[in-house]
Order: structure tokens, then C-alpha cells, then sequence
């Protein structure tokens, strides 16, 4: 009797074990990444902690030089010629190949709800296709709820529980209150977050006003935060996508049509100077267009402190794709500011190459052709956004380095070492140097890549850049000392991902206290004056 009831406990047990739902880690690696299967069998602790990188280019933003790169427990112990190690270390031979710091990507927007749906790539997908591209750390955009930031920033927390490597975040700012003004405060002092973003379009949603923009960038410059602009006339805008409506301009084209390249620099002009009117510094995110990078140019010959961010698909495509008969084909290239006509990609090359413009990012907002298609009747509802986080550094490698418009040191500064610096991680990140972390790339020049939608680790099922080939492959990725990408084959584990807080006042900050003093020294005021009738 003993032994049945026994029996029958153990398999009520059993029973009720199975019905548990799957790990989140095994739903996410049965479900796969992409268009491939993933491989999740290595965890953070099984892979060795001692891993050395023999015979390498050693590639810096200062410098370049032929050593060995020794790592254990996920930094780099030692940066030089001839290491000896024991056997318990693992080695990977870099002979003829360059040793980088692993890309860091500016802007991204995973598992985010925009435009009535959510962006297809979540923290998991998108940082697995990262990785897959030799980007080894990104800053996302984080989206207030109902205009709070402390909920908008739990709620990203959640989202980003499925991450495979290091990610920082940025706050949008999309009202204004005291309340805003604490929470600013909260964010910076307590959560880690630097830098917040202020929408000058997307009118009805997102876009704010001159009025709210001063505010904040006054808050910004008094927490030592980075002031980032969307920078599009909002208004002009909206008359720009009726005005195509009525000319019965419903497709792909009228997004490009109805938000011409004026409008971006008319509002990177005004956004350049009001932080000058405040005196703070001010990062301009996806510059698209001539017109914009040129008032940014101005702006940094006069001293301002101005930092201008390209991103791949503006520096590479031009806008001859929204033009193409088939819906789906034109919609995929569907983003905001829009990318430009053939003439602006070459010159955003040429200001990144000679410092106009400082490092590359990405805008990796990637919906599907069945979310693409809400707008199919009309432009206005296709979901902006287009693919690059695990194309940007083989494209700019094959864009600037290849054509010989920038150095190898030159495209380590502009991929990972620049927003390293902007965002006051470096040297932790975006180096190869002693007590760096190991995020680190094994670069082959000699090797070729070819990007295809069929075989990218997005979830997305289009791919702006697909059919593009090029020289120069990322052919190792390493993540806190864990070898993620080698031989075409992907090992990530959902949750072995770290928050990366990033403290305020970068180096963007120094001089502004002097600048201010000088300031209030030339007003010559206020005067005294005396009451003539007494």
C-alpha cells in the first residue's frame, strides 16, 4: 500500500513538472534567430575564462601595432608582443587579421511599439544579429509610458532580460512637467542613463515644441546629460505628407516627397541654436542629408559642441528603392528623416571622413513586409524604420576603409571608440587596452561578406542592403571574453546581457563652466542707473 501511494506521488510530481512552462532561454533558442537555427548549448561558464589572441594587428583610435591580446574573466589583462600562457588557455590565431574593439552601435530601437505595432527584433534577435556583425554593445531608445520615464525605463528593464551582450540606454523625452524634471534627475543619478532624446517631428505622437526643448535642454545641461535631436520640422512636415495626399501620392514616394531634405536642416539649424542659446552640448541623431550636415559643420567651425551622427543606410543608399513598382520592395526603405537622393550619401561620406561627422550608427528599427504593409493605401501608416545592426561594420569597412577615404584607426574611432567616449564609457569599452573589457573583434581585410535576407540573424524578412558584396569580414566575435561568433556560427545565451550604466558630464561637458563665466562677464549689466528727478 505504502509503495503505491509512493508511486503515485512521484508521478503526480512528474506529471506536474512537465506542464511547467519551457525556460525562457530554451524558448528562445527552439525558436531560433532569424533564418537560423541557435546555437544556446554553451552558457557564460562553460566557455574557458583565459583566452588568448596570438599574432594580431592590435588596432586602437591612436594607434595601430603587432602584439598578442591576453584575457581572462572577460578583460584584458595584456596588450603585447609574445605572451606565454599555460595550457589551460584558450588561443585563437589573428596572423594577418586585425584585433579590434568590438563595434558599440549609437541607436537602436528593439522590441519597440511604434506607428500601432512593435519593431520585430527584441533584445534577443537583435543583439544575436548584432554580434553576428561584430557590434558588441548598443544604446537603445527608451520610450516613456504615458509620458513617465521611470515606468518607461522599467519597462525597457523587462524587454531586456532576453539580451545576449552589453547594451546602455537613452530616455525620449516627449513632455514636459516637474515631474519630467525629477525624473530626469532619477534617471541620471540613479539609473545609469546620460543622455535624452527630444523628437522634433512625428507630430501628434512623439514631437515636441521650441518651448519644451529649451526646458530640457536646460535640465540636460544642469544634470550633465547629452541633448539629442530628431531633427525634422514636425509641422512642415505634416502640410508636406497632405499636400502629397492630395496630389493622390499615397505610396512609398510621397514619405520621401513630403519631408524634403530643407525641412531636416531647417530644424537642425534651429535645434544647433538653441543649445547654443543654452550653451550645452547637442548630438544630432541620423543625419540623412547635405543640409543638415552642413549647418552642423558651421556649427562646429564656430566651437559649439556639436556631435552629428550618420547612419549606414544614409551613408550607403540613396532613395531610388522608394521608387520601385512593388509595394513591398519600396516600403522596406521606408524611414525617417527618409534616406536621400543619389549625391547626399557621398557627402556624408566625405564629413565623416575628414571629422564633420563623428561616428556611424544604425537607426536599427525593423519591421516585417506584413507590418510594412499597414500603409500599403497610404505612406503615412507604413512603420518607419530599416535594418543595419549587423551590416554597419562591414559596410562602412567597405564604404570609407576600402575606398581609402579613412584609416583602419580611423574606422575603429568612428564604430566604437567616438561613442565610447560620447557616452562616457571609454576606456572601459571601445578599446583594446589593459583592464578594457573583452569585447573584441578578429577582422579579416583579405576575406569578402555578402548580405542576403535569406541568410541576415534579423527577424525581419527584408533587407535594405540585400545583394550587397564587399571586402573585409568580421570573422570572430568575443563578448566579455566569450567567443560568440567564429565560423559563420552563432553561440548566444538570452540573458547573459549586461545593463551598462554611463555616467553624466562626458568630455563634451568640459569648458562649459568657463564658457558660462565668460558669458556673464561681457554682458557689462546690469547697469546702475540714477533717478534723474531725485
Amino acid at each position: 500500500m505504502a509503495h503505491s501511494l509512493i508511486s503515485l506521488l512521484l508521478l503526480s510530481f512528474l506529471l506536474l513538472f512537465a506542464s511547467f512552462p519551457q525556460s525562457q532561454s530554451n524558448q528562445f533558442c527552439d525558436a531560433g534567430i532569424g533564418n537560423h537555427e541557435s546555437t544556446c548549448g554553451i552558457s557564460p561558464s562553460s566557455s574557458s575564462s583565459k583566452l588568448l589572441i596570438k599574432g594580431g594587428t592590435v588596432v586602437n583610435a591612436h594607434q595601430q601595432e603587432i602584439a598578442d591580446v591576453y584575457v581572462e574573466d572577460g578583460v584584458i589583462v595584456a596588450v603585447k608582443p609574445t605572451i606565454k600562457v599555460g595550457d589551460d588557455v584558450t588561443l585563437l590565431d589573428a596572423t594577418g587579421k586585425y584585433v579590434m574593439p568590438g563595434g558599440i552601435d549609437p541607436h537602436t530601437h528593439l522590441a519597440m511599439e511604434f506607428m500601432g505595432t512593435e519593431t520585430i527584433d527584441d533584445f534577443f534577435s537583435g543583439q544575436a544579429a548584432a554580434l553576428a556583425g561584430g557590434t558588441t554593445m548598443h544604446i537603445d531608445f527608451v520610450i516613456p509610458v504615458n509620458g513617465s520615464l521611470v515606468a518607461g525605463f522599467e519597462a525597457y528593464e523587462r524587454k531586456a532580460k532576453k539580451s545576449c551582450m552589453d547594451y546602455g540606454f537613452h530616455m525620449a523625452i516627449t513632455k514636459w512637467d516637474e515631474s519630467v524634471s525629477r525624473e530626469m534627475e532619477i534617471m541620471v543619478k540613479e539609473k545609469g542613463i546620460n543622455s535624452f532624446k527630444f523628437f522634433m517631428a512625428y507630430k501628434g505622437s512623439l514631437m515636441i515644441n521650441d518651448e519644451l526643448l529649451l526646458q530640457g535642454l536646460k535640465r540636460c545641461k544642469s544634470l550633465g546629460a547629452l541633448a539629442m535631436v530628431h531633427a525634422e520640422n514636425g509641422d512642415a512636415v505634416f502640410e508636406g505628407q497632405k499636400r502629397m495626399i492630395e496630389l493622390g501620392i499615397t505610396g512609398p514616394e510621397g514619405h520621401a516627397l513630403s519631408r524634403p531634405a530643407v525641412l531636416e536642416g531647417e530644424a537642425t539649424a534651429r535645434a544647433i541654436r538653441l543649445a547654443r542659446f543654452v550653451n550645452t552640448p547637442l548630438y544630432i541623431v541620423h543625419v540623412m542629408s547635405i543640409d543638415a550636415m552642413e549647418e552642423i559643420s558651421k556649427a562646429r567651425k564656430s566651437g559649439q559642441k556639436v556631435i552629428g551622427e550618420p547612419v549606414v543606410s544614409g551613408l550607403v543608399l540613396d532613395d531610388s528603392g522608394l521608387w520601385d513598382p512593388d509595394f513591398i520592395t519600396a516600403a522596406k526603405y521606408v524611414m525617417s528623416p527618409p534616406i536621400r537622393e543619389s549625391g547626399h550619401d557621398k557627402a556624408l561620406q566625405a564629413a565623416l571622413s575628414t571629422g564633420v561627422l563623428q561616428l556611424v550608427g544604425t537607426d536599427h528599427c525593423v519591421f516585417n513586409s506584413t507590418q510594412k504593409a499597414l500603409g500599403i493605401d497610404d505612406f503615412r501608416k507604413i512603420p518607419n524604420g530599416v535594418n543595419g545592426i549587423e551590416e554597419r561594420m562591414h559596410l562602412v569597412w567597405d564604404t570609407m576603409v576600402e575606398s581609402g577615404q579613412i584609416s583602419v584607426t580611423d574606422y575603429v574611432r568612428i564604430t566604437s571608440t567616438e561613442c565610447a567616449r560620447i557616452f562616457n564609457l571609454y576606456p572601459r569599452k571601445g578599446a583594446i587596452l589593459t583592464g578594457s573589457d573583452a569585447d573584441i573583434i578578429i577582422f579579416n581585410p583579405n576575406s569578402s561578406f555578402e548580405i542576403s535576407a535569406s541568410s541576415h540573424h534579423s527577424r525581419t524578412d527584408t533587407n535594405v542592403f540585400d545583394g550587397r558584396k564587399g571586402k573585409g569580414k568580421v570573422e570572430v566575435t568575443i563578448v566579455g571574453g566569450r567567443v560568440v561568433w567564429q565560423d559563420d556560427e552563432l553561440k548566444v545565451v538570452p540573458g547573459s546581457g549586461k545593463y551598462i550604466e554611463m555616467p553624466p558630464f562626458s568630455y563634451l561637458f568640459n569648458g562649459i563652466d568657463k564658457s558660462d563665466a565668460k558669458y556673464l562677464s561681457s554682458l557689462r549689466a546690469p547697469v546702475r542707473r540714477f533717478n534723474s528727478a531725485s
